[in-house]
């Protein structure tokens, strides 16, 4: 598989919502640098991670476009993450069904054909716009 469809099959995975096959693609050491948030070292960290997410959210990407190093250890992506508000998350704005639309940019590091590195990218303020607080 080359670094583009790893990061290809990476979105594909998580918007049909298989988690354990999501996981799969991780290296066990897999670090997670969340927006604006700290960092996360691990698959059951990131598990973890998604499952608070899947309560508070249900998230879609689209319009994806991957970009690789010539040597296949890096690439990025820049996409929209589509999504419903569900559940109020923790220190956030209360959740009312709202819905957005953001742009994400994302940073990877790849090895042994598996995502070593992930860190995530969004505008935080406009998102709060979105579901109404500013």
């Amino acid at each position: 598989m080359t670094p583009s469809e790893l990061i290809r099959n990476y979105y594909s995975l998580f918007n049909s919502g298989d988690r354990e096959a999501f996981l799969a693609l991780l290296t066990e050491d897999v670090i997670h640098d969340i927006n604006q948030g700290g960092s996360e070292v691990g698959v059951d960290a990131f598990r973890a991670f998604l499952q608070r997410m899947d309560r508070s959210y249900s998230e879609q990407v689209e319009e994806l476009v991957v970009m690789t190093g010539a040597d296949g250890a890096r690439a990025a992506a820049e996409f929209y993450i589509v999504g419903k508000y569900l559940q109020t998350d923790e220190g956030l704005p209360p959740a009312k069904g709202q819905t957005y639309r953001l742009r994400v940019g994302a940073f990877f590091e790849i090895r042994e054909n598996k995502v070593a590195r992930v860190t995530n990218y969004y505008n935080l303020q406009d998102w709060l716009r979105q579901v109404g607080q500013e």
